[in-house]
């Protein structure tokens, strides 16, 4: 039986996976160009003092001073979220460990990948915070202290950044009922690391957003790049809710580039 009739299937099959990487690859692009249009825009209302603004970060910072201060029970579970759970040391060291995991498992781009993206999170974080030079709040009865300049939040950017290079790398390996779980444990994270800054007065609300805004900027930039990379590969598509690399949870971590199809054999 001929097998041509194969041929014009399989074109379409390409030609649909095609499109749908496409569309995902300028989903990508869009979330990290939005990320970074709003970003740029808190920046220019935080420098130029908008009052609306001020007012929301004065208001929210005096309204949880006084909380923190009737609490104080309250405030010291705040404290260990933020200096020893969700500290920036300890989220590194994570990404850390799960690069070098990463390699051991000689998934050399992947780790790559999560190397990149919390390098250049802290350096952009370092970076624009230098040039801001943004003072951190001034409350007349602080509950805790913190050095350096205030805008972004290193706290949120480094959460956003570590728990999306955690939830790509790892969701391969979560089983699909699971993986809602985990979704939800990296939003309530991201979220919790954000509200505990604003509350223990070391941030202002607006420091805050342009921490997650700024973070989400990088990882959508650096998985652009990574799917990229898997389109020239041939390694076919992968969702965000499959993670970066769907091949990690089996044997070859990283499988060899498949090379050109060869095509409908011959006639029989």
């Amino acid at each position: 039986m001929p097998a041509r009739p194969v041929a014009p299937a399989l074109r379409r099959n390409r030609r649909d996976a095609d499109r749908r990487f496409g569309i995902r690859l300028f989903g990508s692009a869009a979330v990290a160009a939005v990320a970074a249009v709003l970003f740029g825009l808190l920046l220019v209302l935080v420098e130029s003092g908008w009052h609306p603004l001020r007012r929301l970060d004065a208001g929210a910072a005096r309204w949880l001073n006084r909380t923190a201060l009737d609490h104080p029970a309250w405030t010291g579970t705040l404290r260990f979220l933020s200096d020893v759970v969700w500290d920036p040391v300890t989220l590194r060291a994570a990404v850390a460990v799960l690069t070098l995991w990463l390699l051991h498992r000689r998934a050399w781009r992947l780790a790559a990948w999560s190397a990149v993206t919390a390098v250049a999170g802290g350096l952009t974080g370092l970076l624009v915070k230098v040039v801001v030079e943004r003072a951190r709040p001034a409350l007349p009865e602080p509950v805790a202290q913190a050095p350096g300049f205030s805008f972004p939040s290193g706290h949120a950017m480094t959460a956003t950044t570590s728990f999306a290079i955690l939830l790509l790398v790892l969701l391969p390996m979560v089983r699909r009922r699971l993986r809602p779980l985990f979704w939800a444990v990296a939003a309530v994270s991201v979220l919790g690391v954000g509200f505990t800054r604003i509350a223990l007065g070391v941030h202002w609300f607006s420091d805050v957003v342009g921490g997650w805004t700024l973070g989400l900027a990088v990882v959508a930039l650096t998985g652009w790049s990574f799917e990229a990379w898997r389109a020239d590969a041939g390694l076919g598509r992968s969702e965000v809710a499959e993670g970066l690399e769907p091949e990690l949870s089996g044997d070859d971590a990283e499988p060899e580039d498949p090379g050109p199809d060869p095509g409908p054999g011959p006639a029989r």
